[in-house]
């Protein structure tokens, strides 16, 4: 069976029968579901808050950033750290770590915590320039000691799920480029 062929299959199981022509339905409010198994945080080489730090009401794209070509949210630069960290719990362990790569002009190692699967090819910022908001698909960092992927957004069925409750095409080619035959 070719990949074409393939992917029309799947994705007749996962609309349930529907056709691809439906005419789409209202846009609703769709809420990304919880991952089924819990993902533990990845380990990071720096302890970092989200709740903490968006207690103070800083915005996700203070510190993310979505340069060319707008497939993947960049971690913050140590510079943008030391902005406030220079002066601000400057004595705890974690924040001399911080400064040692700052002063050495190295990025902070993160792990990345959502990974855009193979053979999937995404973007934040289409999702970002229809108005998506960083909750929809990451949940409620706001409450997040640490990150972790807490949500199913990386699912195909989800993808689905929210492409068709906005009206928005859920065809193959939307998320997968398919190889040159």
């Amino acid at each position: 069976m070719n990949a074409m062929r393939l992917c029309l299959a799947l994705m007749a199981l996962f609309v349930a029968g529907r056709p691809f022509a439906e005419p789409p339905r209202p846009a609703t409010p769709y809420v990304v579901p919880m991952n089924l198994a819990p993902h533990s945080p990845p380990e990071q080489p720096i302890p970092y808050s989200h709740k903490q730090h968006l207690a103070m009401g800083l915005s996700c794209n203070l510190c993310h950033v979505n340069p060319d070509p707008g497939d993947q949210m960049t971690f913050p630069a140590t510079e943008t750290c030391m902005t406030c960290h220079a002066t601000i719990a400057a004595e705890r362990p974690a924040i001399q770590k911080l400064a040692a790569f700052a002063a050495a002009g190295q990025s902070v190692p993160w792990a990345r915590v959502y990974k855009v699967l193979p053979g999937v090819t995404w973007s934040h910022r289409a999702h970002l320039r229809a108005g998506e908001k960083c909750i929809a698909c990451h949940g409620d960092v706001r409450e997040f000691a640490s990150m972790s992927e807490t949500t199913g957004v990386t699912a195909m069925a989800t993808c689905v799920s929210c492409h068709q409750s906005r009206g928005v095409s859920a065809a193959c080619n939307v998320c997968h480029a398919w190889p040159k035959s």
